[in-house]
């Protein structure tokens, strides 16, 4: 199905058959659905690391660096994280849930007889609309987290805004603010193929939808983390870090 997709992908933006009304129409859906939880879960997680790290950094004497610490720590693994979680818990189920109901009230094969492909008419524009929202909500979780981890290190932790500032820009890169973004790029396309995947591929009526819903969001959870091992080791190894 994935390689299905990439060529209903390149071969419909060539020929002009890209479906960009169910492409624009899923992106809304996604952000429908997304964008509450995400910043609902973004303030409260930059609350969270900043506790973490600010009482870590006090212990050993190193609070000069707890903007660096803080604003890296959310921007390379919080950040996308958080969007990983809520693609797979969200919108994965929700693509699922659709695309199963569909399955089993013979609306894919109905497609199927007039000829038309699933894939390229329900699949294709979803993996873009979910890889493309995810990119925008790891933006919006890094400012939010980055913002809400200073505010609450200057007023409730008695750092200094300078301090804060001058440790993240000595540390921080634009490379790492890429690496977030490619990280929930691939997220919002492994999200979305699994999710088809197991919609399409539904069986068994509404207990049926209901299985490969929840399959969805625990493969998909898990197939997640390991990628960004992955893609953070690659990282890790392929780009200098800054030492200050």
């Amino acid at each position: 199905m994935s390689a299905s997709a990439l060529r209903y992908l390149v071969s419909g933006i060539v020929r002009g058959e890209f479906q960009y009304k169910e492409f624009i129409s899923q992106a809304w859906f996604v952000v429908g659905v997304a964008v509450v939880p995400t910043l609902l879960v973004a303030v409260p997680f930059g609350v969270i690391i900043s506790i973490q790290i600010g009482s870590l950094a006090q212990q050993v004497g190193a609070t000069s660096f707890i903007g660096a610490a803080n604003g890296l720590g959310v921007i390379r693994q919080g950040a996308p994280i958080v969007v990983a979680l809520l693609l797979a818990g969200a919108v994965g189920s929700a693509i699922c849930a659709d695309l199963g109901a569909r399955t089993i009230r013979e609306e894919i094969d109905a497609l199927e007889v007039l000829g038309i492909s699933p894939i390229q008419r329900l699949v294709v524009p979803r993996i873009l609309a979910t890889m493309l929202v995810g990119m925008l909500l790891c933006g919006v979780v890094a400012f939010a987290g980055v913002l809400t981890g200073f505010l609450f290190n200057v007023l409730a932790q008695g750092g200094t805004p300078g301090s804060y500032i001058a440790s993240f820009a000595a540390f921080a890169q634009p490379a790492d603010l890429v690496l977030a973004e490619v990280k929930s790029a691939i997220f919002g396309v492994l999200v979305a193929l699994v999710a088809c995947y197991k919609g399409l591929n539904a069986k068994g009526g509404p207990k049926g939808v209901a299985d490969a819903v929840n399959a969805t969001v625990v493969l998909s959870v898990v197939l997640l983390f390991a990628v960004n091992v992955v893609v953070t080791q690659i990282y890790s190894a392929l780009v200098p870090q800054r030492l200050g």
